[in-house]
């Protein structure tokens, strides 16, 4: 869903009143010929801060290549403060949308490489100390972030991606996984790779945050679910996604909803957050219906085993 001032104002406080942990916004440059319309997190973020009191604030995701280390951990540090410690750092390195890359004048091939040495840096930024760096893409001498931000050591780092680049950044720069367009077989194989790399990194663990993204659609059947998911999905990205939305979605009333997010929690993740597809008109109720029957009903699951 694209978000404006005032959608994002209405949906943060709608949200923070039905209780969810997280309001999160991602973000695209150019999404698509013609480009759908698109935002910058961050900026959004920020506007849900001064609107709510509790809710914690996720960019889902800042596309870490598009901006230089020292801005980005300016930017985090600004919204956790401003947001009295509320911001998790959702990260991502895009690709999806090729054209976006050349529209910034960025080198698609190179977004990984790029990522890697800004986590790097700004994770040396947040704490406090001068940083000299001299790498591949970016150099800087006796850099100071001045103030620091106000969760220590800094605001989470929730890693975004599928593939085992994506896992190794996870286990070294991140606390936090946070796939989405994942099946419950690729997250429990994602837990163990992850949990390995860590190892060989010597890396505790025990605070780390295994979270994930399912789209969901509800609605009275399964194949009312699909068709909806489908036109959604088929609005967003490109391709056919009749095959996915089965693989990757929860679809259909309730309790099958539940019972897929039942199959990613025993997978390993702890924090799920729900990416909706449908049209806007059956947005609210979504979030209604989630709030009052979806969640409640996985907690207790979870609780009665």
């Amino acid at each position: 869903m694209h978000y404006g001032e005032a959608e994002t104002v209405n949906s943060a406080r709608r949200m923070e009143a039905l209780g969810f942990d997280y309001f999160s916004v991602g973000e695209h440059y150019m999404q698509g010929r013609p480009p759908l319309p698109t935002s910058a997190s961050i900026p959004l973020l920020g506007v849900a801060a001064g609107a709510t009191e509790r809710i914690r604030l996720l960019s889902s995701v800042v596309l870490v290549p598009f901006m230089h280390p020292v801005v980005l951990a300016k930017l985090a540090t600004t919204l956790d403060n401003a947001s009295r410690g509320r911001f998790t750092l959702g990260i991502g390195i895009g690709g999806e949308f090729p054209m976006e890359f050349e529209a910034a004048g960025l080198n698609v091939r190179q977004r990984g490489s790029v990522t890697n040495e800004s986590l790097e840096v700004i994770r040396r930024l947040w704490t406090g100390e001068p940083v000299t760096h001299e790498g591949r893409y970016f150099s800087m001498e006796e850099v100071t972030l001045s103030p620091q931000p106000t969760q220590k050591p800094h605001p989470p780092i929730w890693v975004a991606g599928r593939r085992d680049a994506a896992m190794l950044r996870a286990a070294r720069y991140g606390d936090g996984w946070y796939p989405y367009f994942y099946s419950p077989d690729r997250y429990r194989d994602s837990y163990e790779k992850i949990n390995r790399f860590a190892a060989e990194e010597g890396r505790d663990m025990t605070n780390f945050e295994w979270a994930v993204m399912p789209y969901i659609s509800i609605y009275p059947t399964v194949d009312e679910a699909i068709e909806v998911a489908v036109r959604a999905a088929s609005g967003q990205y490109e391709g056919d996604f009749a095959r996915v939305v089965r693989e990757y979605w929860a679809l259909g009333p309730v309790q099958n909803c539940v019972d897929r997010l039942m199959e990613f929690v025993d997978a390993g993740a702890r924090n799920i957050h729900f990416a909706i597809s449908c049209p806007d008109k059956d947005y609210a109720r979504h979030l209604e219906t989630i709030s009052k029957e979806v969640i409640p009903e996985l907690r207790k699951r979870v609780a009665d085993r």
